[in-house]
């Protein structure tokens, strides 16, 4: 079951930088262009969950694939709410969710969250 752990930590990290939005104008970004420190939080909490992979900690392994998969979920919200605040000059609420929804999730996340359920998961099932 370690190795699936380390799996889904791989995911995760790589997952960083995978594309996650699609911004028709300006491209493609990942997690280190949507927000550094958010990024920066992926990472810590990844770092995190090697230390409990390495000393066979489940618990520690699994506390921080929920932080991480909570991180995600903040993540998304936080993109949605952005690209409705950065339409708000327009004078409908209807054009601002019709030019909102230009901005494109991507297969990235697929990917982080597939990652971050894998640590969770793949626990140590000890029958005796």
């Amino acid at each position: 079951m370690k190795n699936i752990q380390l799996l889904g930590l791989l995911l995760v990290v790589a997952g960083s930088f995978l594309p996650l939005v699609h911004i028709p104008i300006i491209g493609i970004w990942n997690y280190w262009k949507l927000d550094h420190y958010l990024a920066i939080a992926c990472w810590i909490f990844a770092a995190c969950a090697v230390f409990g992979i390495v000393n066979n900690s489940t618990k520690i392994v699994r506390f921080f694939g929920i932080l991480l998969i909570i991180l995600f979920a903040f993540t998304l919200v936080a993109v949605k709410m952005q690209s409705l605040q950065y339409f708000s000059f327009l004078p409908f609420k209807s054009w601002q969710e019709t030019f909102a929804g230009v901005v494109k999730l991507k297969w990235g996340w697929a990917v982080e969250f597939l990652g971050g359920f894998l640590m969770i998961f793949a626990g140590n099932n000890n029958r005796k």
